[in-house]
């Protein structure tokens, strides 16, 4: 159902049909609120969790109808996305016990702007994003060093990549990855070989990978199921890694799919 987030934002809310493992609040790609971040929403739900996914774009004045087809791009100031995330982080606090920040490919570096300066999140989690260039160039929109966020983040976070990602090489995995081990943050991080950019969407036939979405799911279901759980305490620092690549991988040859 929709939702009334307040300072006009809204979302759309999923419930369980038993009582929630945690609350998650899922971000929407680049496109905006359109109905694949909606479907997922609703497998959260489906697999015990309260989703929430609220509108980034609430207050935006582009044009929806070209954001929604991906000919339009709606570059906001990270200050104000994040206060669009925190009512909708408020508003899942108050309906269930455990917090999750899960974003995508554009939404990826929201979890780590947010989960940089939030302490009640139990993880935050990304898919591929939070890792292109221009997420590591700081300005007038995004004027924190994302290197610096990712070594204060307060929670466990989940990176799941794409090996023929066309936005993200493995050098720019890497980065990520040691701005974690410098900051003693613990993570979970797997790159899947052969995968495009954007691999989860089943609305986009030329990059939808069935047997690949498949497990990126089962691994996320495992990282909450885990991380709700308690078991990954702040009290220890843990640090996964897992990557399969061709032995001639070369990130200029990877390309965009539909």
């Amino acid at each position: 159902m929709k939702v009334d987030l307040g300072a006009g934002c809204a979302g759309m809310l999923y419930t369980p049909r038993a009582a929630a493992a945690g609350a998650v609040v899922i971000l929407h790609e680049r496109y905006g609120l359109v109905q694949h971040t909606l479907d997922l929403a609703q497998r959260l739900a489906a697999d015990g969790y309260l989703a929430l996914a609220p509108d980034l774009f609430s207050r935006w004045q582009g044009d929806r109808e070209a954001l929604a087809r991906g000919e339009a791009r709606a570059a906001l100031p990270d200050d104000e996305v994040a206060a669009v995330i925190d009512r909708a982080l408020d508003f899942a606090a108050a309906r269930a016990p455990r917090l999750a920040l899960m974003g995508v490919c554009q939404s990826g570096r929201y979890p780590i702007v947010v989960g940089s300066r939030r302490r009640d999140l139990a993880a935050c989690v990304v898919f591929y994003g939070a890792s292109q260039k221009r997420d590591w160039e700081s300005s007038a929109l995004q004027p924190r060093p994302m290197g610096e966020m990712l070594r204060e983040l307060g929670a466990p976070a989940l990176f799941v990549y794409g090996e023929r990602d066309h936005t993200i090489s493995l050098d720019d995995v890497r980065r990520v990855r040691d701005a974690l081990e410098q900051g003693r943050r613990s993570y979970r991080m797997k790159v899947f070989a052969g995968m495009p950019h954007g691999w989860l969407n089943d609305t986009m036939p030329g990059r939808y990978r069935a047997s690949e979405a498949a497990q990126a799911w089962a691994l996320l279901r495992t990282f909450l199921d885990e991380v709700f759980a308690g078991r990954w305490p702040g009290t220890q620092v843990r640090w996964e890694f897992e990557s399969a690549s061709s032995p001639d991988y070369d990130f200029a040859r990877n390309v965009r799919l539909e």
